[in-house]
């Protein structure tokens, strides 16, 4: 890369990564703003004022905004046009303790860390002087600073530039992805106004080492998904001094996790490539006050990686594992109770529980029958009671729905109902069977081949990390979509995705990141001189290579 591009991104990066951004407040527009107003200041963008916007995000509170900036090249007449992203927002700064004021301010924090204790391979990194510390810098100023610069240095030779560009450096990507998600609404539109023949959506987020001592550089060509299969779980309430008068949820939910957290078989393989295991993020009882009666509902969800599977495959496959969980809860309870009664001089009877799963289309349709059209006015009325309280976030929203539609059913057996809690991030798979998926893996490989450094650089087919890159695509399969919509309760009340906006882009996505290391911890760094000086030309040499 020219020295003199690879210290503009430098730069850029300790600048934006000084501005506190942390996602969910205010503070991202800041970031937001520094990135319009540095646009306004490029010799292309005070020409052409009118391919410069703010984005807001739609229904947000805080009022956040995302960047969209145009170039339009003067060589010829294409419609062929590159989509680049970058997300401005970072984590919190939390984590960095009583040095946390120098969080963002890299040039000063290396200093303060050596005042605090380090992991080894963190110290050896900050004392090697090859890695840049600090919040944001990684994850992902950098990348937001490499794609900036790369359009300042395009849009400065216009006349020889054949194509177009549109970038969009969104906010609350580490959220729920709001900027990304309004930025899409916007591409769909700005595709059939200027008649832009979309190629494939270039996003600049970080790339890290995959397993210990890894030193391979990575490019993705695609991304992994995200599901959260969740489950609601009725057991039969008890006294605690006669425990086998009732079956505990907090039992089947634990057989659930057995089952489920950390097992290989519901990992996701494509082309070699496999998801990380399932691992839970909630698990609690629903039991409001101490007595010692035992709970009677549980809930718990997990976070799914997906490369090929879509919602309604998902779904029965975790039917199962809890069918197999539930059944193996009775199993034992009838062996430990046979066992009690033995000691005790007890007769033995076989306990009366049954495994029962289903799913929450299924229990809708078990309620509907019973009570009609009344329950959709219910459910209605609790969804608008529920929108109004800001303190329910999208996750106890649909369990919310889950439990007042199953506490208007008449059966109240022990049962496990299986949903989909917010939020959704279809994968991406770039198989090459398209003439322009085709064309984006030949542009990453001719960039790779072109590369001339010392760096191991490889091409993956799926970026490991959940990110907006999912949204520039949907699964097109009506039984993937229904399945979703019709096992997310709330979906497109509190929880919307515009499904056929992206189904609309339906594009191929790369990923070509800085790289570096600890991303979300308080030793993130990036390695200088692939992040400035290899990472950039790859972009560059990638949407080179896709619009010629």
């Amino acid at each position: 890369m020219d020295k003199d591009l690879s210290k503009k991104i430098r730069d850029l990066t300790i600048e934006l990564a000084q501005i506190k951004s942390v996602v969910g407040t205010k503070e991202e527009n800041n970031v937001v703003e520094r990135i319009y107003e540095k646009f306004t200041k490029m010799e292309y963008f005070k020409n052409n004022p009118e391919l410069l916007r703010y984005v807001p995000v739609k229904d947000d509170p805080l009022e956040r905004k995302s960047v969209m900036a145009i170039v339009k090249g003067e060589k010829g007449n294409s419609k062929k046009t590159v989509i680049l992203i970058g997300h401005t927002d970072t984590v919190g700064i939390s984590d960095y303790g009583i040095i946390q004021d120098y969080a963002t301010k890299p040039l000063e924090l290396a200093d303060k860390l050596k005042e605090v204790s380090l992991p080894k391979e963190a110290l050896e990194d900050l004392e090697s002087g090859e890695y840049l510390f600090g919040r944001g810098v990684f994850d992902m100023k950098c990348g937001v600073a490499t794609l900036m610069t790369l359009i300042e240095s395009i849009s400065n030779d216009i006349e020889e530039f054949e194509g177009n560009i549109v970038f969009a450096a969104v906010c609350d990507e580490e959220g729920n992805s709001g900027g990304m998600l309004s930025v899409v609404s916007e591409l769909v539109e700005l595709k059939e106004k200027e008649g832009f023949e979309y190629l494939a959506v270039i996003d600049t987020d970080y790339s890290a080492p995959r397993y210990e001592g890894d030193n391979t550089r990575y490019v993705y060509v695609g991304t992994v998904g995200k599901l959260m299969p969740s489950f609601y779980i009725v057991g039969s309430e008890a006294h605690g001094g006669d425990p086998f008068k009732g079956l505990d949820p907090n039992h089947i939910s634990s057989a659930i996790v057995e089952e489920i957290d950390f097992n290989t078989k519901y990992c996701d393989e494509a082309e070699g490539e496999v998801t990380v295991p399932p691992i839970s993020l909630r698990q609690q009882d629903l039991k409001v006050e101490y007595s010692v009666q035992t709970a009677k509902t549980s809930y718990l969800y997990f976070n799914f990686g997906t490369h090929r599977s879509t919602p309604d495959q998902i779904l029965d496959k975790v039917i199962a594992g809890a069918e197999l969980a539930f059944q193996k809860v009775i199993d034992s309870l009838n062996i430990e109770y046979k066992k009690y009664c033995e000691a005790n001089g007890f007769p033995y009877e076989k306990l009366p529980w049954e495994a029962r799963v289903m799913s929450y289309e299924e229990l809708y349709n078990k309620v509907r029958e019973e009570k009609g059209r009344e329950v959709d006015k219910v459910m209605e009325e609790l969804a608008k009671k529920l929108l109004d309280d800001q303190n329910i976030d999208e996750r106890l929203f649909a369990l919310k729905m889950v439990e007042n539609l199953h506490n208007m059913w008449s059966d109240k057996n022990p049962v496990v109902i299986v949903y989909y809690s917010p939020p959704y991030y279809p994968h991406i798979y770039v198989k090459g069977e398209s003439p322009l998926e085709k064309r984006v893996l030949d542009a990453v490989n001719e960039a790779i081949e072109k590369m001339d450094s010392d760096y191991d650089i490889e091409m993956k087919k799926f970026y490991p990390y959940i990110s907006d890159l999912s949204y520039a695509a949907a699964p097109r399969e009506k039984n993937a979509v229904d399945s979703l919509k019709n096992n997310m309760p709330g979906f497109g009340i509190k929880y919307s995705l515009p499904i056929d906006e992206m189904q609309k882009l339906n594009l191929p996505v790369v990923n070509i990141g800085p790289f570096g290391k600890d991303a979300h911890k308080f030793t993130e760094r990036l390695e200088k001189d692939y992040s400035f000086n290899i990472a950039p030309k790859l972009v560059y040499e990638t949407i080179m290579n896709l619009l010629k």
